[in-house]
């Protein structure tokens, strides 16, 4: 598949739209673009805390207009993913707005008494005494569930103990493996092609992660492109055993007008050396 037939795009956020809450070169011009355009399309994050309003307004913030219903999070793929296990469930859940309002949209009841499913995600402070509570319903046969496998998150103070690493935890107390829905889970992929009426075959995803973002789309189905203006570099792609279908510096590549005829890109449009 060539770019000239995809009619839907999926995207990541950080590092391929923002970057240290900074828009990056072509970001704007790409959205306004498929607005232009009307193709359909979806920011996703792995992040669960926040809700899809939330984030569309921090987006607007610094300058991206998103609006909430073309973004899809973790926490909301995990909400599909549960409605569709169970109908009308209930659930224990650890985690922020972002993940209760999304399972609660769902019909989902809350609830610490035999929930049928045991849920984390990110928080800004985790609890001793919810993931305690969380141990012991799973020991109790509630079901396991993680929103993402991160095992860190970035503060302005170092790295901070994310999704993956309380999963961790409470797995070696409970000697349960939980079913992780987000990326690199191409759940979560299909969940958004499901959102948005598309299929694999005529839809790309853009990102700049290999471990998570590629691999996702590749077992998706999806036409892949890499940017370099996050996490992966151009040297790290030897590493993995597979690749994505393109690789470009970032977004402002992938516009039909070039950010050069419009004299608004800069010598270093990634911000790397």
């Amino acid at each position: 598949m060539d770019r000239d037939s995809i009619e839907c795009w999926l995207t990541d956020m950080d590092g391929v739209l923002v970057k240290e809450n900074n828009p990056l070169p072509g970001a704007a011009e790409l959205l306004a673009q498929w607005r232009q355009a009307d193709i359909p399309y979806l920011v996703l994050t792995n992040n669960s805390i926040y809700t899809a309003r939330d984030l569309s307004a921090r987006l607007r913030s610094n300058g991206l207009d998103v609006p909430e219903e073309n973004i899809w999070t973790s926490a909301m793929a995990t909400a599909d993913f549960l409605a569709n296990q169970v109908e009308h469930g209930t659930a224990y859940v650890v985690g922020e707005a972002g993940l209760t309002t999304a399972i609660h949209e769902t019909g989902f009841v809350m609830t610490e008494k035999d929930p049928d499913f045991v849920v984390v995600g990110e928080t800004h402070s985790y609890s001793f005494e919810a993931i305690t509570k969380a141990i012991r319903l799973i020991d109790a046969g509630s079901r396991f569930i993680v929103t993402n496998p991160d095992a860190t998150g970035p503060s302005p103070e170092g790295v901070l103990p994310a999704t993956g690493a309380i999963a961790a935890l409470i797995t070696k107390a409970t000697n349960r493996e939980p079913y992780v829905v987000g990326k690199p889970n191409p759940m979560m992929f299909r969940s958004a092609l499901n959102k948005i009426g598309a299929h694999s075959m005529s839809t790309a995803m853009i990102g700049d992660r290999m471990d998570t973002d590629i691999i996702a789309g590749m077992e998706a189905g999806m036409h892949t492109v890499l940017v370099l203006s996050g996490i992966s570099s151009a040297e790290d792609v030897r590493r993995f055993p597979f690749r994505p279908n393109e690789i470009v510096d970032g977004v402002h590549n992938l516009l039909d007008v070039p950010l050069e005829a419009r004299g608004e890109l800069g010598p270093d449009p990634t911000g790397s050396a």
